[in-house]
């Protein structure tokens, strides 16, 4: 006996346990807010394992068996101090329905485990929504040029960073290959050796679209050390990469590169902010500028190129979320100075999707505004996480603290920026999110659901409940 948790997923009972046998399946599923690191992942469910690390590198090592597809499969920890074992079973409702039922073994209170199965049931939904409406627009292109597969071969760079290593997961989950472009030398066949100022010519050879995500983080004080690094590290590497994909006669169609909303610039008061208005003042809205002019050769060559505006990333794995955290898990935290400031922001698994549209919609080019519908201000982005942590709100930031640390240009352009940016092209195109609300976001991202649907068998019997999008 033990904790059961049930539900069901709209697709077909094959297409589910296909997607938990492909690479970054772990990696979808791993709740971002617990404290694991995945060192690697198993190469089968039959009998592979898998490679966790707990903080300061204690690993914990997961053994499959019990393999029995399309219908089951069984993981095991064999290193951890607490006994667990967790049995994956799936049955055909219907044709295009499945029910998932996770049974785990342990000694670890029910309380404890709720949100993670939560999650995990409501990201594999999710994901598989994603992929299905993402199939739909490789189908269309299809009926208009038959050299394109429904499988694509997507080169990145960025992938072990924030958002790359969410999509390269996202990518791989659906059946897509991911070559991996990496600055170091290469391990294995998904991965390509990258050389930023000097790309060597075969690199992108049978590779169906290029996704750009490298460069410096933009967080730091704004010593001439720091803006010249972030500037470098983008506009160089980007037009070289532009080049090169326009150059490849077997290369790639799209291209699509990462840029920020501080194209902006980093105080446009309340003018709404949609991809054709102006860029702003300051240095980062000149660097944006600038990097999205290097990407210029792909749209030269006739590569469908796409630039994606970025606003505020909600993950606790990183980004300005991750900053605030401890303050307001704490008790501590509040609106920042005055708190008017406009917050443009987008859950970490809406921003993949936009990546993923990128890749996959050949009737989207040019910038694309990457944030929820609705943007707010920081007096009311600070309520809502403080009632999704179950915290209060109370003790204000003063506006000198950031200039302490980013000084008073980095505070200026980053702490208190405030652009009020729309999704124009999102919305035009009818793209549907996965959270448009921010205490739905947070609270997936967060572990702050609730998961009434879980039940401890030993307490009272197994509840289920519907998961489908």
């Amino acid at each position: 006996m033990g904790l059961v948790f049930s539900s069901e997923v709209r697709a077909p009972l094959a297409e589910v346990y296909a997607w938990h046998e492909r690479p970054g399946a772990l990696a979808r599923l791993s709740p971002p807010w617990l404290p694991l690191r995945i060192r690697s992942e198993a190469e089968s469910l039959r009998d592979g394992r898998a490679v966790l690390a707990l903080p300061g590198g204690y690993p914990l090592v997961a053994r499959h068996s019990g393999y029995d597809p399309p219908h089951r499969f069984v993981d095991e920890l064999t290193t951890s101090p607490v006994p667990w074992r967790h049995t994956h079973e799936f049955s055909a409702v219907s044709a295009d329905t499945t029910r998932m039922t996770d049974t785990v073994e342990t000694p670890l209170p029910s309380a404890l485990l709720r949100g993670m199965f939560t999650y995990r049931h409501r990201q594999l939904a999710a994901d598989l929504a994603a992929h299905r409406w993402a199939a739909g627009l490789l189908d269309r292109s299809l009926s208009q040029d038959r050299r394109r597969r429904s499988a694509l071969t997507v080169a990145v760079t960025g992938s072990s960073g924030l958002v790359g290593s969410a999509l390269c997961a996202l990518l791989t989950t659906g059946g897509h290959r991911v070559v991996r472009l990496v600055r170091r030398e290469a391990r294995n066949a998904d991965e390509r050796s990258w050389n930023p100022g000097r790309p060597a010519s075969g690199m992108l050879a049978g590779v169906d679209a290029v996704v750009h995500l490298a460069g410096a983080t933009i967080a730091g004080r704004f010593t001439a050390e720091h803006k010249r690094e972030v500037r470098d590290s983008r506009l160089g590497p980007t037009r070289a990469l532009a080049e090169l994909a326009g150059a490849t006669v077997d290369g790639p169609r799209t291209f699509v590169t990462a840029s920020a909303i501080g194209y902006y610039g980093a105080d446009r008061g309340d003018e709404p902010l949609v991809e054709d208005s102006d860029p702003g003042d300051g240095f980062l809205a000149e660097v944006v500028t600038a990097w999205e002019q290097a990407a210029a050769p792909a749209a030269d060559a006739g590569l469908r190129t796409v630039v994606v505006r970025t606003g505020l990333v909600q993950s606790p794995a990183g980004g300005q979320l991750r900053a605030m955290l401890p303050l307001f898990v704490a008790g501590l935290g509040g609106r920042l100075g005055s708190g008017r400031q406009w917050m443009s922001w987008i859950g970490i698994d809406d921003l993949v999707d936009v990546y993923l549209r990128a890749i996959v919609d050949d009737t989207l080019a040019g910038p694309v505004n990457a944030v929820a519908p609705e943007p707010m201000r920081n007096t009311e982005y600070t309520r809502v996480l403080a009632r999704v942590l179950r915290r209060p709100a109370l003790i204000p930031v003063p506006a000198f603290g950031p200039r302490l640390i980013l000084g008073t240009e980095g505070a200026a352009e980053i702490a208190e920026a405030s652009q009020r940016v729309l999704p124009g092209v999102l919305s035009r195109l009818g793209h549907r999110y996965r959270h448009d609300d921010l205490a739905a976001a947070l609270g997936h991202v967060l572990g702050r659901e609730a998961g009434q649907c879980v039940r401890d068998q030993r307490a009272g019997g197994r509840a289920s409940s519907r998961s489908s999008p």
